[in-house]
């Protein structure tokens, strides 16, 4: 049974999210002192986080950061504002996903279904658990590029993202065909939240020389680059 931490401070809307999903065997835990929601996450140890961003105390992104820093944990916010900028934030502190308020609980509960899915399906199955790119090692155990300069960590969704366009080098991937590969559905993803994970995605493997090697082909999609030696 998987473990979700759902930290909501409207009581309503917390008791209506955990009994949806405890109809789907979810074992939903909530925090109960808004000022120790990292010892209470410690404690818990969930598979998956859903956070609000309007929080007593420190908003959700505090907390994401803190989650972050200590975890590859998925992430997903639940948001009552409508700025833009606010998924654009929650993406690049590494959240996995970003639902607008007010929401259809099936979309909630298809998106946390295809993460789950994704992230733990994906660890437990793979096959092939090293790839070498352009000279760099891609450990899908750790989720770590590595090369003789250093290693960078990456999130699950940079790693699915980074395997995809690897496993097909050279070649072209569609936006539309790398969303199904993420969400299973792609009418629950927006645009915006590909190009957000594709950029932070770069903007880690830049940190290894590696980010010129991700290129973006305007209108059609994106391609990992590489090296041809004689």
């Amino acid at each position: 049974m998987f473990k979700i931490l759902l930290i909501e401070d409207d009581k309503t809307l917390f008791n209506e999210i955990k009994d949806r999903l405890s109809q789907w065997s979810y074992d939903v835990y909530g925090i109960h002192d808004f000022n120790k929601v990292m010892e209470e996450y410690t404690q818990v140890m969930p598979d998956l986080v859903v956070i609000d961003i309007q929080l007593p105390k420190f908003d959700g992104f505090h907390w994401c950061r803190l989650i972050r820093s200590h975890s590859n944990v998925p992430i997903v916010f639940l948001s009552s504002r409508d700025h833009p900028m606010d998924m654009v934030m929650s993406m690049q502190l590494g959240a996995d996903d970003f639902i607008q308020k007010p929401f259809h609980f099936e979309v909630l509960i298809a998106k946390i279904h295809a993460i789950l899915r994704r992230v733990y399906d994906y660890s437990t199955e793979q096959q092939t658990n090293i790839l070498v790119w352009n000279g760099a090692t891609i450990d899908f155990l750790k989720n770590t590029v590595s090369t003789k300069t250093g290693e960078v960590e990456l999130t699950k969704n940079e790693m699915f993202i980074l395997k995809t366009l690897v496993e097909n080098k050279n070649q072209i991937v569609s936006r539309e065909k790398m969303m199904r590969s993420l969400w299973d559905d792609e009418r629950f993803v927006s645009d915006n939240t590909l190009t957000v994970n594709v950029n932070r995605l770069r903007k880690s493997l830049g940190e290894l020389d590696l980010g010129k090697w991700i290129e973006t082909k305007v209108g059609q999609g994106y391609v990992a680059k590489e090296e041809l030696h004689d």
